[in-house]
């Protein structure tokens, strides 16, 4: 589990320092690869739930589809950026900030998808999306900046009403007002004791 968070931190790190654009996507590509195979381990061995983190049935195939996913389009998107160089409508230094961008993007989504603690997802979700917006506005134009605007509206407020939804689920925790009432595994044991109204 800890690989398929650490791999994209480091690199996106890695990524926002490289000063060849050819390198760095080769390194996105690669670490997108890692990230994956990393994933795909945790359907032959999965560790135990903890205060953070968490492997079940469900969430281990969202994270390899998500892992598979961000590697195919880490490959695509390397040419495709680099023919964005070369037409001009980027500059190297923009090239830098989308591969570290991209790579912290598959942070937040693998933090997102892992998480134990429903808090904790909330923080994942809510960076997948500023940092979406992000890679909306990479060409700064006014079409992608109308976009971006437009993309962090209407996440605002899913992500609101996810907020409300998390302490909502916390609320109706019979350990309510203690750090485990935000943990999934918490929830799910105690689902039948849940506060049905606040659900």
């Amino acid at each position: 589990v800890g690989a398929v968070l650490t791999i994209p931190v480091v690199s996106a790190a890695v990524l926002a320092l490289l000063p060849d654009d050819r390198t760095a996507a080769r390194l996105n590509a690669l670490a997108a690869l890692l990230t994956f195979v990393s994933a795909a381990v945790l359907f032959v061995e999965r560790p135990s739930a903890g205060r953070y983190l968490i492997v079940d049935d469900l969430n281990v195939v969202f994270i390899v589809l998500s892992t598979f996913v961000g590697f195919t389009t880490s490959v695509f998107s390397g040419s495709y950026i680099a023919h964005e160089l070369e037409t001009g409508r980027l500059t190297p230094a923009y090239l830098r900030f989308y591969h570290a961008m991209y790579q912290a993007l598959m942070f937040g989504m693998n933090l997102a998808l892992l998480s134990n603690n429903v808090g904790l997802m909330w923080v994942g979700m809510e960076a997948t999306t500023l940092l979406t917006a992000f890679l909306i506005s990479l060409h700064v134009s006014r079409e992608s900046l109308e976009a971006m605007w437009k993309y962090l509206l209407i996440c605002s407020v899913a992500v609101a009403f996810a907020f409300m939804g998390t302490l909502l689920a916390a609320a109706a925790s019979p350990r309510a007002g203690t750090p485990s009432a935000l943990l999934w595994t918490g929830l799910v044991a105690a689902a039948p004791r849940l506060a049905p109204m606040l659900l």
